[in-house]
């Protein structure tokens, strides 16, 4: 099973806690952009939804002379 996030531990994980507290991760919430769970009257995210919002916005990396820049097709 896995285990449910505080809104407070989902910033911290996505790094946003220094700079943005809970503001980031409520938005996600708000706009349903991330999956959810009502405990009570506190909300908790799983672990494995928040993996797979990082991995579902993570741009790969270019490797290097795959792309040709600065020749006209």
């Amino acid at each position: 099973m896995d285990r449910l996030l505080t809104v407070r531990e989902v910033a911290e994980m996505l790094g946003t806690w220094n700079t943005s507290k809970e503001r980031f991760p409520r938005r996600l919430i708000e706009e349903r952009r991330i999956e959810f769970v009502h405990v009570g009257r506190n909300v908790r995210i799983k672990e494995s939804v928040v993996q797979a919002y990082i991995d579902a916005n993570t741009v790969p990396a270019i490797a290097r002379g795959s792309r040709r820049l600065g020749v006209a097709a």
